[in-house]
């Protein structure tokens, strides 16, 4: 019995599990940014609340863990555009090819919910490294950066499968 008979048995559309992907796929990265700006939001209150002229350089460590939440609105608004939902004639996939959809979506969605998360404590770190040295906010930018190369990656990697779904 392969992996896909056993799906096969359920009253399941493979447009509903496509669409569950895309769903994932921009709901678990927005919940990991949310996660990770609020942590960098906590460490940078209270850095503000002894120092309101750093606000500038919080407000740059804050930002950066959000781009996951975009990355996965890029790949949703994609997931949707391959699905034919803004041209008007939504296909109709196979139940196979729902799951390879959900599949597809997966790398952003579980990447930038693990990423948006990693990079906020990276980030709030950056936060106490620029109360005790402002000006090292470069090498915080760099350490955050690192960990956005491979949410780069996720992104990259759900776009090329989605790529090649022709319905």
């Amino acid at each position: 019995m392969s992996f896909f008979s056993i799906f096969q048995s359920l009253p399941i559309s493979g447009l509903a599990v496509a669409l569950l992907g895309a769903s994932l796929a921009v709901a678990l990265p927005c919940s990991g940014s949310a996660t990770g700006v609020g942590t960098v939001g906590r460490a940078g209150a209270g850095l503000l609340s002894v120092d309101p002229g750093k606000f500038s350089r919080v407000l740059v460590m804050q930002i950066l863990p959000g781009t996951q939440g975009l990355y996965g609105l890029v790949i949703w608004f994609f997931a949707l555009t391959k699905l034919g939902f803004f041209s008007g004639s939504v296909a109709q996939p196979t139940l196979s090819q729902g799951l390879e959809f959900f599949g597809a979506c997966m790398p952003v969605a579980i990447g930038g919910l693990i990423f948006g998360i990693v990079q906020g404590r990276i980030c709030a770190g950056g936060v106490s490294l620029i109360a005790k040295k402002p000006n090292d906010l470069s090498r915080s930018i760099i350490l955050a950066i690192m960990m956005e190369f491979y949410a780069i990656l996720a992104l990259l990697a759900s776009f090329l499968m989605l790529n090649s779904f022709q319905f």
